[in-house]
């Protein structure tokens, strides 16, 4: 049956199943009234495919009305020829060209110990008139030949060159493109110089401490003033366009809609595999023309199992990832991506609801866009705000980020830093940039730098993506460590040929770049110290009566008390400004604990540089649990 996002299409009488169609539609009609399949279904997919611009076969086995298994059954009786409803994976050989056959399955040859091989077809209604020829001029073909189901051959193939294909593409990036891997932390001598800079600061720290701290201070304190300013400037371009953002209309020109692939990495995920199901089912898209594959971990025998348990229907495929190093999702991301059959792709996490009508947006966006821009990012909200202040201030950062500081830089023209969720692409581009780097933490940052340097630009869209934040301590840290050593293998990887990144990105682009990721890891880094000075610093003056000896420690004095508080204001003003009514009572008074918010993300961000050194590969899994309806903010 058709699906309620499913574009509304009249009801034609049984007896006009082949009136007032294309020929080709006609044709395939004939063929399954042939083959017995009921007039009503074929009358509805007939209706499907002229408003889609696909077939009669695709939408029928798009609708759920016939089982795949059944259908291509059928037409291996109507070839007179054998039906393998499954296929050894063993019996495959790994072969050049094999993967050809993950995005568009149509043929497979099999190997047996004892027998001559078979050449296994994927039939389809349009070639099926010329195959009917061709055996009944060579019927000796016969034996030699077998009917399979595209799930069949997708999934023997996966499996036939799994090990080949995840060494290749956690090799691919570095080996084609290695300054932009994050395989290696420090390239060159970069080491070198980051051992030359420490072994300088910790003796001009022993020779002239106080001018070494003083000096430190000062570079701190503009960094600091500089994200301040950043995030000032997008609070006033979001007061100011408050409402009238412009927003894509849908291309009407009479084409049918493309093919719109969507990506969701899982690992451990198996409480909320039905709740992310749910969500990809309510999307408005053709469900002929969608192109779902969940990625899971091979030895993730519980997600699999919940997966497998569901009603999946036709769009949908389970892409098994072997266990090999690195464990991340960018790495089981791009071990999905030769598989993608999309002309657009996106990317969502397991716990995410995207807003139905979001493909439909970003496809729009796409038609309006130049060529160059070949990546979106739509705004994620946190619904569950109340559930602790660790959520509140997550919800509140969140407003700020996507719906305040990214509009802002996708309005200027400047490099994105995209979200780990929520990015849609132009698939061909994406391939062609190298997709995402498996050995770093933040491939969304990382990628959408790398984009923008390579010439390539960003932009957001307006549907959001509904998700959760972390509501402990524990699982806060956990996931921030991973962000902040992510941030530092992105600023790393971008730095390691400075004067070739400033040409590459612009002097605007490159100055933004280290304001948004030199300086928010710098911040975070120093955030304690400079809060310490002020603490120690505001001791002295009550003591000696207030004021300051020195105008150059009055002027310091004087820029961190503008930096530290006036950076909370404009975290909770950016916030705040992007929030709606009901998000805002959501958070309520929590906003208050934003000085320990901070602090927090300073540890975090020591954490991180620890584990750079240590752990550079880690991957700090964040736990999801399935969404109430009362958690909803």
């Amino acid at each position: 049956m058709a699906t309620a996002n499913e574009p509304s299409v009249r009801r034609l009488p049984p007896d006009t199943v082949v009136g007032g169609f294309a020929p080709a539609l006609k044709h395939e009609g004939r063929l399954l009234l042939q083959m017995g399949i009921g007039k009503p279904s074929i009358a509805r997919a007939m209706q499907r495919a002229q408003a889609h611009g696909t077939t009669v076969e695709a939408e029928l086995l798009a609708s759920g009305e016939i089982d795949e298994t059944i259908y291509f059954e059928a037409l291996a009786e109507t070839l007179g020829l054998d039906f393998m409803p499954s296929i050894n994976p063993d019996q495959v050989q790994d072969i050049e060209g094999l993967d050809s056959q993950i995005a568009r399955p149509e043929i497979l040859r099999v190997h047996h110990a004892s027998r001559p091989p078979v050449t296994v077809i994927v039939p389809s209604l349009d070639r099926l008139s010329g195959l009917v020829a061709l055996l009944q001029r060579t019927p000796l073909l016969r034996p030699s030949l077998a009917v399979s189901t595209p799930s069949a051959v997708r999934d023997a193939t996966w499996r036939a060159g799994s090990q080949r294909r995840v060494s290749a593409v956690t090799r691919a990036l570095f080996e084609t493109a290695p300054l932009h891997s994050a395989r290696i932390t420090f390239w060159g001598k970069q080491g070198f110089y980051a051992g030359i800079m420490l072994c300088a600061m910790i003796a001009a720290a022993v020779v002239v401490p106080l001018i070494s701290l003083l000096i430190l201070h000062i570079v701190l304190t503009l960094f600091y003033l500089a994200n301040f300013l950043v995030r000032l400037y997008a609070l006033g371009c979001s007061m100011l366009q408050d409402g009238g953002e412009r927003r894509p209309q849908p291309p009407d020109d009479g084409q049918p809609l493309p093919v719109y692939s969507v990506l969701v990495a899982l690992y451990k995920e198996e409480s909320v595999v039905a709740q992310l199901v749910q969500a990809l089912d309510r999307l408005d898209w053709p469900r002929s023309r969608l192109d779902i594959k969940l990625i899971c971990e091979a030895d993730d025998a519980a997600t699999i199992a919940a997966l497998q348990a569901l009603p999946l229907g036709h769009e949908y495929e389970i892409v098994l990832v072997p266990v090999h190093q690195p464990r991340t999702k960018p790495k089981a991301l791009s071990y999905a991506l030769p598989g993608v059959r999309g002309t657009y792709v996106t990317v969502y996490d397991a716990e995410d609801r995207p807003h139905p009508e979001q493909l439909r947006e970003a496809h729009a966006a796409f038609m309006a866009a130049p060529p160059q821009v070949i990546c979106l990012q739509a705004p994620l909200i946190v619904t569950n705000a109340r559930q602790s202040w660790w959520s509140a201030l997550f919800a509140l950062e969140y407003a700020g980020l996507f719906r305040g500081l990214l509009p802002m830089l996708s309005l200027t023209g400047l490099p994105l830093p995209l979200g780990g969720t929520s990015n849609h692409f132009r698939t061909m581009e994406l391939r062609r940039i190298g997709g995402w780097d498996p050995y770093n933490m933040t491939e969304d940052a990382d990628l959408g730098l790398r984009l923008y340097r390579l010439g390539y630009g960003s932009r957001v869209i307006f549907k959001p993506t509904l998700e959760e934040a972390p509501i402990s301590r524990s699982v806060w840290l956990g996931q921030r460590t991973r962000w902040f050593k992510g941030w530092l293998q992105t600023w790393l990887v971008l730095m390691r040929k400075p004067a070739q990144l400033k040409g590459e990105m612009g002097w605007s682009a490159f100055i933004v770049f280290q304001i948004l990721i030199a300086g928010l890891l710098l911040s975070a880094l120093s955030h304690p110290f400079i809060v310490g000075f002020l603490v120690y610093l505001t001791w002295l003056m009550l003591d000696d009566g207030t004021h300051t000896e020195g105008w150059l420690t009055f002027w310091l004095f004087t820029f961190d008390i503008v930096n530290i508080f006036g950076s909370y204001a404009v975290f909770i003003s950016l916030g705040r400004s992007r929030m709606t009514v009901r998000e805002k009572r959501a958070v309520g008074w929590r906003w208050i604990f934003v000085p320990i918010y901070w602090l927090a993300m300073s540890l975090a961000a020591w954490r991180a540089l620890l584990e750079l050194q240590t752990n550079p590969f880690s991957w700090n899994k964040t736990p999801h649990v399935p969404v109430s309806d009362h958690m909803e903010s």
